[in-house]
C-alpha cells in the first residue's frame, strides 16, 4: 500500500517561500530512487511522508490512514540522514528502544529487534555497542530501527552520505534485498553515483517539483544520444532536471 501525498505544500514558518507546492506523488512499489539537488525538497518530502512534520494544505495517507494517526506512523518508517548512537546501549538495545518508542511492549521490541538486525545482517553485533560501530554499521542499525515494527514503507534521507564507493554498493544492495521483501524503500540522494540500475523506480524532484518519475531505463533513456555508457545516468538527470526551468 502506498503513500499518498495529495496537492500537498509545505513552508518552514508561515512567511517563508513553499518548498513545495501543490504536490502531487505516490510512493511506486518496489525501490525508488529519488534524485534532486540540495534544497530540492527531498527532506521535506521524506518528513511530510513519514509523518515528522504536517503539510500546510493537502493531505497525506496511507490507504485510508492519515499521516498523523498513530497507526499511519507503525507503518511508515523514516531514517533520517544521521543517526545517533546512543550512549551505553548495544545494537539490539538501540532498535529494541525504537520498537518501544513506537507502541511495541518491551518483550515484543526485544525480539523484532534481534529479527531487524538479522534482516540487515548485523545479527553479529547484535551486542556491540553501538558507540563501537562503524558509519556503515551505525546506518543498518538506522535500517533495523526502522524495520523493528514492521514498517511496510521505509524512507531513507541520503543514507549513504559519506560512504565510499564499496560501501554505498553494500548499502544498495541491502536496500534491494529490502525492497523484495513486500517492502516500498524510498531513498534519497543528490548524487547520481546512487543510482542502482537495478532500481524499480527513479524519481527526479528540482525545485519542489517533480520532474520526472518512471523505470530506471525510462529515467536513462533521457540521456542524449551517443553519451557513454559510464555517463548515461548524469546526462540523464541532467536532461530532466532541466525541465522545470524551460520557459512556459
Amino acid at each position: 500500500m502506498p503513500v499518498e501525498l495529495d496537492t500537498v505544500s509545505y513552508a518552514y514558518g508561515r512567511n517563508k517561500p513553499r518548498i513545495l507546492n501543490q504536490l502531487t506523488y505516490t510512493t511506486p512499489d518496489g525501490f525508488t530512487v529519488l534524485l534532486g539537488p540540495n534544497g530540492a525538497g527531498k527532506s521535506t518530502l521524506l518528513k511530510l511522508a513519514a509523518g515528522v512534520n504536517q503539510p500546510t494544505t493537502g493531505a497525506v495517507r496511507l490507504g485510508r490512514l492519515p499521516s498523523t494517526s498513530r497507526e499511519y506512523r507503525t507503518r511508515v518508517a523514516w531514517m533520517p540522514q544521521t543517526i545517533t548512537a546512543m550512549t551505553g546501549l548495544t545494537a539490539r538495545e538501540q532498535v529494541a528502544y525504537t520498537g518501544w518508542l513506537k507502541g511495541m511492549n518491551r518483550a515484543d521490541a526485544w525480539t523484532a529487534a534481534a529479527t531487524a538486525l538479522d534482516r540487515v545482517q548485523m545479527k553479529d553485533r547484535a551486542d556491540v555497542k553501538t558507540k563501537q560501530l562503524s558509519g556503515g554499521q551505525l546506518r543498518r542499525v538506522g535500517v533495523a530501527s526502522a524495520l523493528v515494527h514492521d514498517a511496510r514503507v521505509l524512507l531513507l534521507d541520503e543514507p549513504t552520505a559519506g560512504m565510499d564507493p564499496t560501501q554505498r554498493r553494500v548499502f544498495r544492495d541491502l536496500i534491494l534485498h529490502l525492497a523484495t521483501d513486500e517492502v516500498q524503500v524510498l531513498m534519497s540522494t543528490h548524487d547520481v553515483a546512487d543510482l542502482a540500475e537495478e532500481a524499480d523506480t527513479v524519481t527526479v524532484l528540482t525545485e519542489g517539483t517533480v520532474t520526472f518519475t518512471g523505470g530506471t531505463r525510462d529515467f536513462l533513456a533521457h540521456a542524449p544520444s551517443g553519451t557513454p555508457e559510464g555517463r548515461r545516468a548524469e546526462a540523464a538527470y541532467t536532461t530532466v532536471s532541466a525541465y522545470s526551468t524551460l520557459p512556459d
